[in-house]
């Protein structure tokens, strides 16, 4: 008789968990199952262990739980210690919130010259995002080769927690008769569905304007079977080689916040147990290397060892989607409002907008505080660029009186890769996303563009916008700030081309780095390496939909009950 695999055994190791789980501290609160990490022991053991309790890691983590013992590992904090701080009218100020090391935001700066943002919350970048929810395309499901019928299912398991169809008042009401009128034609009301045209689409807000986000997907967990440790930094995946042809991922270690390391080991003699990455588009490629899976040339330059498997893809494929705003002062006031509308044309890029935001000045300064900060520890070559940051002044109108356009190209084309800057895992890697290398993308900028230009041009806008003040004359407004690090060769917008490469901006839909069919099989289990699998948006060819969170939770719920039947058939 198997003792490990024997029902004793694990009436035991369960018995064991919930007797920990009652004996620990609950300073983390809300759910009895969240804990800091410096409550944990020194070695545990469990069925799954999920590095990152984002957007896929919490519905990844509460559909294991059902039948396993589950870990998370999450390097952030909790949502829920400041609830106040996701309500909607501190989205600006959340998200630019980067200087203070408990933060839920941190930033980092690609070698494109581009700010950026990695969330390091329970609930990942959904305590971040601007809300949208929109399913991903209908071929794209298709092409993954997933089932249909299971997909509808798991977005319905998401939308039922944590989804609401949002109130449309004056501003969004103008947006869409300017989109209309601006040729995104037909318009299909409310969805959660992408399909050409104007929609409304979903939203994480409920009416109150408070935040829901994919850490309420852990009310679905079972209690008795899973713990979610915080400010638990993981620094290595462990392998072992014995008696296999090939490595297997056993186990992790983490650091907690007081600098001890803990070690967290599968479950002894359970083949059926795996570690799963599901840390994002930025940590997942970044941990795979610095536990020895990479390119080996580039592991070993950076000393680390041992080199578990030669893995070149690792870090490739990288892409972002560049997005590019307008901002339209109103003559009269209107309401706050995130992403709402989507304008989904017949060419790549999508148009989405918002209104009334509110953005300290302080926090402002804050943020270029931190920048240059960075900027330092980086040893950024433009010194030129640092002056104009510390002499900037920042005499912000801040008003609730404007309303903003986006347009975020689709895909994109363009790819870049990831490399490590050092074997700090709590520090930046080396990201590098080549944004517009690919042509196509550029003329999709353009497009996007000069539709936003016909919105703010049209009648049904009108009302929103000072007499006088046409789109392409407001697109001047970017030029005046210091949204990148990228060099300017333009002063007006007569080159929209040559603007879209200096002004380009992020809307943080990064991706990549673990893509299916390069470094994961279509079941995201790492190629060359058994017990471990990588379940989060860096396995994305391209970014899902005009927003990719849904997809992102979607997945996490999908392939949680695959992976459960897959055990229980065992």
């Amino acid at each position: 008789m198997d003792l490990y695999n024997s029902p004793l055994f694990r009436l035991i190791l369960v018995a064991t968990f919930i007797f920990h789980d009652l004996c620990s501290s609950d300073e983390a609160g809300y759910y009895s199952f969240l804990k800091d990490a410096t409550s944990g022991p020194t070695l545990s053991h469990f069925d799954y262990i999920i590095i990152g309790g984002g957007t896929a890691g919490s519905a990844l983590a509460a559909t294991l739980s059902q039948n396993a013992t589950v870990l998370v590992l999450e390097r952030g904090g909790s949502p829920y210690d400041n609830p106040a701080a996701t309500d909607i009218g501190n989205f600006a100020n959340t998200l630019i919130n980067i200087t203070d090391p408990n933060s839920w935001s941190q930033l980092f700066i690609s070698e494109d010259g581009v700010f950026n943002t990695r969330a390091r919350v329970l609930g990942g970048g959904t305590v971040l995002n601007a809300g949208f929810y929109s399913r991903w395309e209908d071929e794209f499901v298709a092409e993954t080769g997933w089932v249909r019928e299971e997909v509808e299912a798991a977005y319905e398991w998401v939308e039922k927690k944590l989804v609401f169809e949002p109130h449309i008042k004056g501003w969004q009401t103008a947006f869409i008769d300017g989109l209309l009128e601006a040729g995104v034609v037909p318009y299909n009301g409310f969805t959660y569905e992408h399909v050409h045209g104007t929609k409304v689409g979903g939203t994480i807000f409920d009416p109150d304007g408070h935040r829901h986000t994919a850490a309420d997907l852990l009310e679905y967990a079972n209690p008795n079977t899973i713990a979610v440790y915080l400010h638990a930094s993981v620094h290595k995946i462990l392998f072992t080689t014995k008696g296999n042809s090939r490595p297997k991922a056993y186990g992790v270690i983490f650091q907690d916040a007081n600098g001890v390391f803990h070690t967290a080991e599968l479950t002894v003699q359970d083949a059926r147990s795996e570690v799963i990455l599901s840390a994002g588009a930025i940590a997942s490629p970044q941990l795979l290397m610095l536990s020895g899976v990479g390119p080996a040339a580039h592991l070993a330059a950076h000393g680390v060892n041992p080199i578990i498997l030669d893995h070149p893809m690792v870090g490739q494929g990288m892409g972002d989607n560049p997005m590019h705003p307008v901002f339209i002062p109103s003559p009269k006031p209107v309401e706050v409002s995130l992403v709402q509308v989507v304008g989904i044309p017949n060419f790549s890029s999508y148009i989405e907008g918002g209104s009334g935001l509110s953005l300290s000045i302080s926090l402002t300064r804050t943020f270029f505080n931190g920048v240059l900060d960075l900027l330092n520890k980086l040893k950024f070559p433009s010194q030129s660029i640092s002056n104009l940051l510390k002499s900037l002044d920042l005499g912000l109108n801040v008003t609730t009186q404007a309303g903003v356009i986006i347009q975020k190209v689709s895909g994109p084309l363009s790819r870049g890769h990831l490399e490590l800057r050092n074997t700090n895992p709590d520090d930046n890697p080396s990201v590098t996303f080549n944004y517009y290398q690919d042509p196509e993308d550029l003329n999709n900028c353009v497009k996007g563009l000069s539709a936003i230009i016909n919105v703010i041009d049209s009648k049904g806008y009108s009302s929103y916008k000072y007499p006088g003040v046409n789109g392409r004359g407001l697109l001047n407004l970017i030029l005046a700030l210091p949204i990148n690090l990228r060099p300017r060769h333009i002063t007006s917008t007569s080159d929209l081309k040559q603007y879209c490469m200096d002004t380009t901006m992020t809307i943080y839909h990064y991706h990549g780095g673990c893509q299916v069919g390069n470094v994961v099989d279509n079941d995201y289990k790492v190629l060359g390496v058994d017990a471990l699998r990588v379940i989060d948006a860096s396995t994305f060819l391209k970014s899902p939909g005009t927003n990719p969170q849904a997809t992102i939770m979607m997945l996490g719920r999908y392939m949680g009950q695959k992976i459960l039947r897959e055990r229980e058939a065992f």
